[in-house]
């Protein structure tokens, strides 16, 4: 799915009376994927896909900017003009905000909904996953480079025999060495920064099952931060990073959008290096398509 489609998509539906008029003709193929619409589906069933899907989304929005996009869509009861226009005018006095400042704000929160959507095909657009994760646990080392991963996860299909799995890494394709757990399967490069690869289970498990895995990353280097965006659901999600000198300052990262994992303005909560130079974080009931972890800041 490409977002900048999505981001068309959603702004065509926005117009008119957005989700409370027609949308078999104005839900487009990316949309209509993300929610899971299928061919029989009728005005009733489209409707009620994409009401769940948006609003599910916008529940990580900011406040403003929930407010705005469930206006703009006429997902909001209050908020059920005929006109776009008219419901732009409505978010405006609930925000105290001209008309043009709440425009803004619902192009912010589109692209952030379609990136949401988007992200790594998570179980927020594909509901019918084949397995998800209950603990996922991340070891660091900085200057080494090296990362551990190792994963718990439970079959929600019968016959499961695959992980799909990715890494992004500063520097391409790392050394890897799987533990324990299944046989590497090399995808390639998905984009400049992403690895994708994939394990092979030594036999098919059963739905409701779990499985461990344990990989190996040797990286040429790192970046300054270490999060995970996890594309199924995961549970639990336990974070060590150690540093070969404290650095200036450590931040943690907990549901934050993935393009802002790497801006200068984010910075998140504060976090204290322990004595050893160490940093330990826990995560739970972790949102697919959004990033957890640590940021930290490089030494001058």
């Amino acid at each position: 799915m490409e977002r900048a489609e999505l981001v068309q998509e959603l702004k065509t539906l926005r117009k008119g009376r957005g989700l409370a008029g027609r949308v078999d003709d104005r839900v487009g193929p990316y949309l209509r994927s993300a929610c899971a619409v299928s061919s029989d589906d009728g005005q009733v069933a489209i409707r009620e896909k994409v009401t769940e899907l948006i609003s599910e989304l916008a529940a990580h929005l900011p406040d403003d900017l929930r407010l705005a996009a469930l206006a703009a869509f006429a997902i909001c009861a209050e908020a059920r003009q005929p006109l776009y226009q008219d419901r732009v005018r409505w978010a405006a006095s609930r925000v105290d905000r001209d008309p043009r400042t709440v425009r803004r704000r619902v192009d912010e929160a589109i692209v952030l909904l379609a990136e949401l959507a988007w992200s790594s095909s998570s179980p927020v657009v594909s509901p019918s996953d084949r397995w998800h994760t209950t603990s996922l646990s991340i070891a660091c080392v900085v200057d080494e480079p090296l990362v551990l991963e190792r994963r718990r996860i439970v079959a929600d299909q019968e016959g499961l025999e695959f992980l799909d799995l990715a890494v992004s890494l500063p520097a391409g394709q790392p050394a890897v060495t799987v533990l324990y757990g299944g046989s590497l399967v090399d995808r390639g490069m998905e984009t400049s920064s992403r690895w994708g690869y994939g394990l092979e289970l030594p036999r098919p498990l059963s739905r409701g099952e779990s499985w461990e895995c344990a990989v190996l990353f040797r990286p040429p280097s790192i970046s300054p931060y270490m999060v995970s965006v996890p594309r199924q659901r995961c549970d639990a999600f336990d974070l060590r990073v150690r540093f070969g000198g404290a650095p200036p300052a450590v931040w943690a990262l907990e549901g934050a959008f993935q393009r802002d994992v790497s801006d200068p303005g984010y910075e998140g909560r504060p976090e204290q290096v322990d004595s050893t130079g160490e940093v330990h974080l826990r995560f739970r009931g972790l949102t697919p398509g959004l990033a957890y972890g640590v940021r930290w800041a490089v030494q001058p």
